[in-house]
């Protein structure tokens, strides 16, 4: 595939969009530089989207867009059906980090630092989006993994990660390095699970209806150690380690030295050392061959603390009994020796079964879909 030639998004453009930061120019993106799967096809689905990261997707299938940096949220139409965005909708602006995106029942549900937002019947509404709704407020004002992600589980209940306020501590506050979840107008605040230093994407397993999450492992003890994670909580309660024990049964040299790694949930499947595991979804579309049905697509954001660097990629995990059987690079490329031009965030199923992947350094969303052999 040669390299994809793309034009300005027609719409409402946010105009302050920038060209991309990883100096290419501004028309064209390396696609053929990705590997894929057999049989599989990645095009640009919306360009010039600064900062693109979290993704949800509306009833009527708007693909809303948090940010990180930026402090803008999206909404992505493709009017004409071609697998490509024709309008982009800035919704918000100047908000608090407003990665989390999540929708149900016609609204948008949007996380800032300290608080969720709704925006009600917001599909009706993208060219005059309505006051929001403060859902939850009160939260922890950290920056330091104070971003979120948000999804609603299927029992209706909105979980709410709080990251760790640091590299390595152990605060006193219980809601901080942990997921907890909230009924969907904010009551009912409650800790789902514990030690989690901080989690960026999580999924509900289509036929079991247990939680898995991914989490990003502490920094500073060396170039592969500790492992990133992918977790499994099959029930409220559990505890994850942080910040006494890493991995399977890695002692935190502060706050492990008297603790039994043991007493700790290890993860379903230790990932690469600070490969920045961020969002992952089970995939349950139609248009992929079976045997990626009910497996998991995960996202490696890239190292930003390690010698060589690692991540930049989508990795399939596939499960056998409910257990991860195998971890292998589904898309690569965005990392080119030690350069990088890319970093996929999120993944988000579509309808039609294809898979959108968001990328804040390239500022795009791509769409992955299967060809045949």
């Amino acid at each position: 595939m040669n390299c994809l030639r793309y034009s300005l998004i027609s719409g409402l453009v946010c105009a302050a969009c920038a060209l991309p930061a990883w100096g290419e120019a501004a028309d064209e993106l390396p696609l053929e530089q990705i590997q894929l799967k057999p049989g599989f096809q990645i095009d640009i689905f919306a360009d010039k989207l600064t900062d693109a990261r979290s993704l949800a997707l509306g009833a009527k299938g708007t693909v809303f867009v948090g940010t990180r940096t930026k402090g803008n949220v999206y909404a992505l139409v493709d009017e004409d059906k071609d697998h490509r965005a024709d309008k982009t909708y800035t919704l918000a602006e100047g908000l608090f980090m407003p990665n989390g995106v999540a929708f149900r029942d016609g609204a948008l549900y949007l996380a800032e630092v300290n608080r969720v937002l709704r925006y009600d019947a917001i599909e009706d509404r993208l060219d005059n989006p309505p006051d929001p709704v403060v859902v939850l407020d009160g939260l922890p004002r950290d920056k330091h993994h104070g971003w979120k992600f948000i999804r609603f589980a299927p029992d209706g209940r909105l979980y709410v990660p709080i990251g760790a306020p640091c590299n390595i501590c152990n605060p006193e506050d219980p809601r901080y390095a942990a997921i907890s979840r909230v009924n969907a107008d904010g009551s009912g605040f409650e800790v789902f699970a514990h030690g989690v230093r901080n989690t960026v994407g999580f999924d509900w397993h289509p036929r079991t209806g247990e939680l898995w999450f991914t989490d990003n492992g502490r920094d500073w003890l060396g170039d592969e150690s500790p492992p990133d994670e992918l977790n499994h909580a099959p029930r409220a309660g559990m505890h994850f380690g942080y910040p006494y024990c890493h991995g399977d049964d890695i002692a935190d040299p502060q706050f492990g030295k008297e603790k039994d790694c043991s007493q700790y949930i290890p993860p379903a499947q230790p990932l690469v050392a600070h490969a920045g595991v961020v969002g992952m979804r089970f995939y349950t579309g139609r248009m992929f061959p079976d045997e990626y049905r009910n497996q998991i697509l995960l996202v490696e954001h890239g190292s930003w603390n390690r010698k060589d660097k690692v991540g930049y990629r989508v990795m399939l995990v596939r499960l056998k009994d409910d257990k991860p059987a195998s971890y292998e690079p589904f898309a690569e490329g965005w990392l080119q020796g030690n350069e990088v031009w890319g970093r996929p965030v999120d993944v988000q199923v579509m309808p039609d079964g294809s898979l959108l992947v968001s990328d804040d350094h390239a500022d795009a969303v791509y769409r992955i879909s299967y060809q045949g052999k």
